[in-house]
């Protein structure tokens, strides 16, 4: 049986949208071929936590030069969003997807065969590049594709999916390093990427660019810059959501070493159960979003409600110190997803034609967050260092920084007026 999207492929310009809806089957077909691309570039983001004590020793890293070749992926991925975005408005997400993973495919080749620091951090901004648009190409297709509740819900199931390649990230780097290499892991996921190319190729629909809505300026990001609803929502994306992805893809892995005194392998045990937590955690998300939906409570009330719990878990890892291991921080990464449903609510919040641009420029801000807080994580607790501080000092330092930073965006959320509120149903095409 054909998709619907498949029957609106060759639809006249001005077609309405209401034809593209996918069918259940479908919308599990393409959510699973997005989906096993997703895994693979989640695992290539927070590999670096799990080889940090490989990688360290064998290029003499420091903390610094850590926190930057980690936050050179999120450089990269950063890099792009921009024109990503108007790319997906114009060109749909099968053919940008497959154009970025080919990148993908030789970041991570050239990172197997790197023999430097800076040879490390080109290949690492390089898969930065490859994978930026393996969330903001499916999201764009479910502006489109799926119904408000089933976006909301095909959200967090993507970030389970991401989930999961944390998961691979960890405990199965773990054992698979000194059997086989790091350099040859690389190897085997640009293989595995190639092939993610190959399932996105087959099964996900084609694309018709969407009218424009009347008065925008075509391929401008203006309008959404503007959007009071957007502006409200940055500083949070930011330091809250980007400074939690920065401490689970990076940060967490050197606190369970150097703060907690984890060896290496109950560290990345720590990691899996992190990156677990994370998984259920998206689960439920994904469950519950259509239900709440439906009751009317909206993004802007669970942010509401959920951040505190944040900013208390945070300061009590801050105040705890090396008593703080693996479960604290889960419970931190776990508390911190409120904020995970501020990105398709920014996306529902604009017309479709408009998708692709306002979640790539959120997923801007998102990163550029990531990218500045690992690296100033890393700047922190080095610059504490020079001042004398011990290591667990400079470590609690820099986190509480990041609590401060944290504190301040949720301070400018609650700020907003209630003219800028939206609610999860989308924006009319």
């Amino acid at each position: 049986m054909s998709r619907p999207a498949d029957r609106t492929a060759t639809a006249p310009a001005g077609a309405a949208l209401a034809d593209t809806l996918l069918s259940r089957r479908g919308a599990i077909v393409v959510f699973l071929a997005f989906a096993f691309a997703y895994f693979f570039s989640a695992l290539v983001r927070a590999v670096t936590a799990t080889l940090a004590p490989t990688l360290t020793p064998e290029f003499g890293l420091t903390a610094r030069d850590l926190g930057l070749l980690a936050g050179g992926y999120f450089f990269g991925f950063a890099a792009t969003q921009l024109p990503l975005g108007n790319w997906l408005d114009r060109h749909g997400p099968k053919k940008v997807i497959l154009a970025f993973l080919l990148i993908a495919v030789l970041g991570c080749v050239a990172f197997s065969m790197a023999t430097s620091f800076p040879a490390l951090l080109a290949a690492r901004v390089l898969c930065g590049v490859g994978v930026s648009a393996c969330l903001m190409a499916p999201l764009t297709g479910f502006r489109r594709w799926l119904t408000p509740g089933a976006q909301l819900r095909a959200n967090s199931w993507m970030l389970m999916t991401g989930s999961f390649g944390m998961l691979a990230s960890t405990l199965p780097v773990q054992w698979l390093v000194p059997v086989v290499g790091w350099r040859p892991l690389f190897w085997g996921l640009a293989v595995l990427t190639a092939l993610a190319m190959a399932v996105i190729a087959w099964r996900v629909p084609g694309w018709q660019a969407a009218p424009a809505p009347t008065g925008s300026s075509k391929g401008s990001y203006a309008e959404v810059w503007r959007n009071p609803y957007f502006r409200r929502m940055t500083p949070l994306g930011f330091f809250t959501y980007g400074g939690m992805i920065a401490v689970q893809t990076l940060w967490a892995g050197p606190w369970m070493v150097r703060v907690a005194g984890y060896e290496p392998v109950a560290s990345a045990a720590g990691l899996f159960t992190i990156n677990l937590a994370m998984l259920v955690t998206f689960w439920t998300w994904g469950m519950l979003n259509p239900y709440l939906a439906r009751r009317g409570v909206d993004t802007d009330r669970l942010i509401a409600w959920g951040v505190p719990w944040h900013l208390l878990v945070l300061a009590g890892i801050v105040l705890a110190g090396p008593a703080a291991g693996a479960a604290a921080l889960a419970l931190f990464c776990m508390s911190t997803t409120f904020v995970s449903l501020a990105q398709p609510a920014v996306g529902m919040a604009f017309p479709a034609a408009l998708a692709g641009r306002a979640l790539s420029a959120y997923n801007l801000v998102i990163f550029l967050g990531v990218f500045v807080m690992q690296w100033g994580i890393g700047l922190l607790v080095d610059g504490f260092g020079a001042m004398g501080w011990s290591v667990v000092a400079s470590f609690r330092g820099a986190m509480a920084v990041f609590l401060a930073c944290s504190a301040a965006s949720y301070a400018w959320f609650l700020m907003g007026s209630r003219d800028n509120r939206t609610d999860p149903r989308p924006a009319s095409p």
